[in-house]
């Protein structure tokens, strides 16, 4: 079993439809546990909102002194979404100290990578978890965009998944109706959008196995 943690400590990078979405993906070969510890709750609202349609587990926790029992829960992956601002630093830690791995997305503009980066050399790198960061929100309709986004992750030498996930407005309806992705009405936002989060999905599975569980 395996305990990851989508987190970045800048609001709006994706986080939500990061863990939502890859949980939904993962779910299709595995058994999955979603757990919101955001005092904002937006996870919990779109689970709210899909009611018994969601094709894995979902969980609030709002004491984060309970999130050392999640390993001892029987699924295969658990995604913790966390909260998206530095006053919540406490609710972070813990689910950092629980945790094999985390995944840090961050919308490609260089003022939102600077807080990114912050949240990995202050919270995540201390710790020695292995982590990802996830260019997401991503407008290939902006020239050099992501590659520009690309290149300075790379000069910070910060590991990256080699997928992004695309800016689409199918993402941001989906917590209206309570949707994830595998549940995307057809479209060829749709498609997509599948295509992205399997290519994050199946670089995580590869990534997941070497990670050692929690011995800190």
């Amino acid at each position: 079993m395996r305990v990851v943690v989508v987190t970045n400590q800048k609001g709006g990078a994706g986080k939500t439809t990061t863990t939502m979405n890859l949980a939904a993906i993962l779910a299709e070969q595995a058994r999955v546990l979603v757990v919101d510890v955001d005092p904002q709750q937006s996870t919990t609202s779109w689970a709210t909102a899909a009611g018994d349609r969601l094709p894995f587990d979902f969980a609030a926790e709002t004491d984060p002194s309970n999130l050392i029992r999640l390993r001892s829960l029987p699924y295969d992956t658990i995604l913790i979404d966390t909260p998206g601002n530095l006053t919540d630093s406490g609710i972070l830690s813990a689910a950092l100290d629980v945790s094999d791995f985390a995944i840090v997305p961050t919308e490609p503009e260089a003022l939102c990578i600077e807080p990114m980066v912050r949240t990995i050399r202050s919270i995540i790198q201390p710790r020695g978890i292995p982590f990802r960061v996830l260019l997401s929100k991503v407008d290939f309709r902006v020239p050099g965009q992501w590659i520009n986004a690309r290149d300075l992750l790379e000069q910070l030498e910060l590991p990256m998944f080699a997928g992004v996930i695309r800016r689409y407005k199918v993402h941001a309806d989906a917590p209206i109706d309570g949707s994830v992705v595998t549940q995307y009405r057809g479209s060829r936002q749709r498609w997509k959008a599948l295509e992205d989060y399997r290519l994050v999905a199946a670089q995580l599975t590869r990534i997941l196995p070497q990670s050692s569980s929690v011995v800190r």
